[in-house]
């Protein structure tokens, strides 16, 4: 018997790792558009970034729909 494989792209993705990749993918700029935060517009780094997506729910809930929708192949809103 197999196990459960979950279809939610955030399965098993840290924090992290999926900032890195939307940096990756997008740059911080495009990032700063779809999210307007200090810690993306100004002397962005993964570090203050993390922190600060881990304290504000409702900008990090913004990033993992951009990263669902970039796992998903949909064009960023």
């Amino acid at each position: 018997m197999t196990g459960h494989v979950s279809k939610d792209p955030l399965h098993g993705v840290t924090l992290e790792a999926l900032l890195t990749e939307l940096v990756a993918h997008y740059g911080w700029a495009e990032l700063a558009r779809q999210v307007e935060v200090r810690c993306f517009m100004f002397d962005p780094s993964i570090t203050s970034s993390l922190k600060f997506l881990r304290r504000t729910p409702w900008a990090r809930a913004k990033v993992e729909e951009i990263f669902r929708r970039h796992r998903a192949g949909s064009p960023p809103a």
